[in-house]
């Protein structure tokens, strides 16, 4: 497993609310998620999701976000911290949005999460701070829309993560699949 990072900061927060709160550690639970977190579990847990079918997988057991997206948007105005867009893992040095999906990373000594898509942008994020949702979407040279506000993933190995952890990085088989959101 090839190190391709660090975390800069672990967030978690009970209920459902839009942002989280910084955590010294987090604790991540196989087949569960962040323990505590309002998001954590097997079935899905994002409101919008569990009005459609509360029985489908949680694919969205840990949301990380590269701490990149930051730098970015604080050229442009927004200053925005580590947890305030719900994310519960912020990172430095991987590229999170070129990752295929199934990409494995070893955060910390234990924990191993595995990649499934992208993180969709919501409404809330524009209630958040005015302005904020048109700055984490963009479009490519071929037009195709593209979410920068993180990758969400399924926890395989549970373990202690905290600021300063390495992230290792293991690529799936080829062929690779895009990440789509999830």
């Amino acid at each position: 497993m090839d190190i391709a990072g660090q975390i800069v900061a672990v967030s978690c927060r009970r209920g459902h609310h839009f942002s989280k709160d910084n955590q010294l550690s987090i604790r991540l639970v196989a087949g569960h998620g962040v323990e505590g977190d309002g998001h954590a579990g097997a079935t899905v847990k994002h409101r919008s999701r569990v009005r459609v079918d509360a029985t489908q997988p949680n694919l969205r057991q840990v949301h990380l976000i590269h701490a990149e997206l930051f730098d970015e948007l604080d050229a442009q105005g927004f200053r925005i911290a580590p947890g305030a867009l719900g994310e519960n893992v912020t990172t430095r040095g991987i590229d999170l949005l070129s990752l295929p999906r199934g990409t494995l990373l070893k955060l910390g000594d234990e924990a191993l999460i595995e990649i499934t898509g992208l993180r969709n942008p919501c409404s809330q994020i524009e209630a958040y701070r005015p302005g904020l949702l048109a700055a984490v979407l963009d479009r490519d040279a071929d037009g195709n829309v593209v979410r920068k506000t993180g990758v969400m993933a399924i926890v395989l190995r549970g373990g202690d993560v905290r600021p300063g952890d390495p992230i290792g990085q293991t690529l799936p088989p080829e062929p690779h699949q895009s990440l789509r959101p999830v």
